[in-house]
């Protein structure tokens, strides 16, 4: 199961998420849960990187599917919208697929 979890503030800005697991849908190759959420998340990084000037943190471990990623500062206009088009990605493969593959939870740091 690949599990999320996404981080915010007390003002509802966006902190970092952690990313962990394998969805075990398919085959490796062919699990599309997996690749689904490992281009959302992959993307959202880069175009963090990319397309705003936030800095941030970024720490993998390929074989358990481990990401974290934090920003040094809670999220300014660019980086919410991206980070919110991931989640609202992740939701609709977990709705679709059901959260014995995914799972997706906010918490308050």
């Amino acid at each position: 199961m690949i599990e999320i979890t996404v981080y915010r503030n007390q003002n509802n800005l966006y902190t970092g998420f952690d990313c962990i697991g394998h969805a075990g849908y398919a085959n490796a190759g062919e699990d599309v849960v997996c690749a689904g959420v490992s281009a959302l998340v992959i993307n959202t990084i880069n175009s963090i990187g990319n397309l705003t000037e936030e800095a941030f943190s970024i720490d993998t471990d390929e074989e358990s599917g481990q990401i974290v990623f934090r920003l040094e500062k809670p999220s300014e206009h660019d980086s919410f919208l991206l980070i919110q088009s991931m989640t609202l990605g992740l939701q609709e493969i977990m709705n679709q697929y059901g959260n014995e593959f995914i799972t997706l939870d906010f918490e308050e740091v």
